[in-house]
């Protein structure tokens, strides 16, 4: 199969499915469901999002040391703080990626953000090119996907 035909699945099980009201999982159910997964082949596992508190900082570091195919992965927004934590709680792993993303939509941008379109760009690049510094594996998204940001203008940064 040539690498144009390949299907990667990245599973973000551990990260979103906490983001529903009532549902969390302890780091041994979590640590569970990623033994599973990489058993099953997942490529690009998103443990969780390390700064967001110790428990999640516990278990993406915990997962990266147990995975023998998955890739792990930790979340961050487009700030130096968040993608060291994920370097941190990542960095036992052979391999692993960091996935960084930040507001694009126009709401977010002027109420959120505080921040113009170019500023957001530039924030994109800063963050990607920091990112790559500590790994060759980095992922971006938008955050409120109805971006205002021009694909092509995404696309030309990286």
């Amino acid at each position: 199969m040539s690498d144009k035909d390949k299907v990667i699945i990245f599973d973000t099980t551990m990260r979103d499915g906490e983001q529903s009201p009532g549902a969390s999982m302890s780091i041994e159910e979590k640590i569970q469901i990623a033994r599973i997964f990489d058993e099953l082949g997942i490529d690009i596992i998103e443990a969780g999002f390390p700064i967001a508190s110790p428990g999640d900082f516990e278990a993406v570091t915990a997962i990266s040391k147990i995975l023998k195919n998955s890739i792990p992965c930790g979340l961050s927004r487009a700030s130096k703080k968040d993608i060291d934590a994920c370097h941190e709680a990542l960095k036992a792993a052979p391999r692993f990626r960091i996935h960084t993303f930040i507001s694009t939509s126009p709401l977010h941008m002027k109420f959120k953000l505080n921040k113009s379109p170019e500023q957001v760009v530039d924030a994109i690049k800063e963050s990607v090119t920091y990112a790559r510094n500590l790994t060759d594996d980095v992922e971006w998204s938008c955050e409120d996907g109805t971006s205002f940001l021009s694909c092509n203008t995404i696309c030309s940064i990286t």
